[in-house]
């Protein structure tokens, strides 16, 4: 999954450094990113996965794509895992021929608001254009509608819905066309 050209180039805004995962970088630490981030929407009553995942599902998730990071200094601030199509899931827009998908996306809640998701998915979206990918999508509680506010301020639209196994909450399935061409790093 890997593209030379992509994991050579690293894109920073500020201090703040986006980079493909390491070996050396701590599935701990990335699970208490994952943890303090996602805390608000746990507060909300949404099961949202990465509100108590396990370091094994963090492992297990980052393993499923293609993983970046931001980090600021030493610290993991943000994290990303793009992939797809898949051959099995249970969001059937996931399985289109083309459709690259974003999991795990996660900002620490003091440099949110700051660009660094911008930063991220501007990146997983420079990944699949890269490889040939023609749009790439996401998923989000449907509740969560400052989530929705904001992928719609990045130009992703509303597709559809899904209902993941043992979650509480009804999905908004977003997508975006990957236009060739497009420079792939977020300048604003």
């Amino acid at each position: 999954m890997k593209n030379p050209s992509i994991a050579s180039s690293a894109f920073a805004a500020g201090d703040v450094r986006i980079r493909e995962i390491a070996a050396t970088d701590s599935i701990a630490e990335l699970t208490a990113l994952l943890h303090r981030a996602y805390a608000p929407l746990g507060a909300m009553g949404l099961n949202y996965t990465a509100v108590d995942q396990s370091a094994e599902t963090t492992a297990r998730r980052v393993a499923e794509g293609l993983c970046h990071v931001a980090t600021r200094g030493d610290a993991l601030v943000g994290t990303v895992v793009v992939g797809g199509p898949y051959e099995r899931n249970e969001c059937a827009y996931y399985l289109r021929p083309g459709v690259a998908s974003v999991q795990q996306f996660a900002v620490d809640p003091r440099l949110q608001g700051g660009g660094v998701g911008r930063l991220l998915l501007a990146r997983a979206e420079a990944w699949a254009r890269a490889q040939g990918r023609t749009e790439i999508a996401l998923d989000t509680a449907e509740p969560a509608t400052h989530l929705v506010d904001f992928y719609r301020r990045l130009g992703y639209a509303h597709v559809g819905h899904t209902q993941w196994s043992g979650k509480v909450y009804r999905s908004v399935v977003m997508s975006k066309p990957l236009a060739r061409g497009l420079p792939t790093q977020d300048t604003a």
